[in-house]
């Protein structure tokens, strides 16, 4: 593999050990890395600097111990950094005017590097959530999608779940974080029932989706143009519930799926895309989603590996990836 020189540039916060794992490949093959967390460690030492002018941009991040040339920058790998919230020392209303000043302006100067292989490129990532963009990208991508409705009218929500004869699901459109009695919850995906649906369905839209008879669920992490597949076999509805309780092997992915999966990243122009499917006995392959920065690290020893060997194999090849 012809190096093509510079540093790879990993936004993620300190305590991510899945960023770990690719990092120390990296260091392995003498490939130069910086590690930051822009919304935490911009108060806390480091400092970015970007200047524009006709025909010349030029940029440089420094850190307590180093200072990167950002034009020397080959990759970025957009992983877990986290969110900008301002310095706790100053006034609500302070902190929140910095936050937004420093999404905007040092999340776009990173995003706006050139000449960089993007992991993904966050702005990507971002439009990629839209569960309702999902499920239109799979289906133009020719992978099968559960029957879903999306609505806050009450009525039709009852009407749908009623004539969904195989039962129904509802599953939230974003992991929006919620408490009770100050303890975080988490909303899983749960079997609905008609009788189930209130008024309360009007406060903001819903997404009910015919239950997938399944045999078993597939998780399948997509880095360029490989694949890496595991079948699980849960006792629950959403495995990621009591993942104690999951059995994971690696499976094999039907060509007609790659294919597919392949259309889908390259209409989001993604490089890395954790897919979720249920699998019928008769051997269909229904799309659920597809998380443009998925968690991937608790997969079998092989699998975790490989998806690590995958993603600095991008990191370093750097543009021409």
């Amino acid at each position: 593999m012809a190096d093509p020189g510079g540093a790879a540039l990993v936004l993620t916060n300190r305590h991510d050990v899945t960023a770990d794992l690719v990092l120390r490949i990296l260091v392995e093959r003498r490939v130069p890395v910086v590690r930051l967390d822009p919304g935490v460690d911009l108060q806390a030492g480091a400092a970015l600097t970007a200047t524009y002018r006709t025909g010349d941009q030029r940029g440089t991040l420094q850190t307590p111990s180093r200072e990167l040339d950002l034009a020397g920058v080959r990759s970025v790998w957009t992983r877990r950094p986290s969110p900008f919230q301002g310095p706790s020392e100053l006034e609500e209303q302070d902190r929140r005017f910095a936050g937004s000043q420093s999404r905007w302006g040092v999340g776009g100067i990173l995003a706006s590097l050139p000449g960089v292989h993007y992991v993904n490129h966050p702005w990507n990532n971002r439009a990629a959530e839209y569960k309702p963009a999902q499920l239109a990208t799979a289906q133009r991508s020719g992978l099968p999608v559960p029957h879903t409705l999306i609505t806050n009218d009450p009525d039709r929500a009852r009407e749908f779940v009623a004539q969904q004869t195989g039962g129904a699901v509802y599953k939230p459109l974003w992991n929006t974080p919620y408490r009770i009695d100050g303890r975080a919850q988490q909303v899983w995906v749960r079997d609905v029932r008609a009788h189930e649906i209130t008024a309360a369905v009007s406060a903001c839209p819903h997404l009910f989706q015919a239950k997938v008879e399944k045999a078993f669920d597939v998780r399948l992490t997509a880095v360029g143009n490989r694949l890496f597949a595991v079948r699980i076999d849960s006792p629950d509805l959403d495995w990621r519930q009591r993942q104690s309780l999951m059995g994971c092997a690696p499976i094999d992915v039907p060509a007609r799926v790659a294919r597919s999966v392949l259309a889908y990243l390259t209409t989001c122009r993604l490089v890395f895309g954790a897919f979720d499917f249920a699998v019928t006995a008769a051997g269909d392959w229904y799309f659920l989603e597809c998380n443009p920065n998925g968690q991937w690290a608790w997969q079998p020893d092989s699998i975790t590996s490989s998806i690590a060997l995958a993603i600095a194999d991008q990191l370093q090849k750097g543009p021409e990836a």
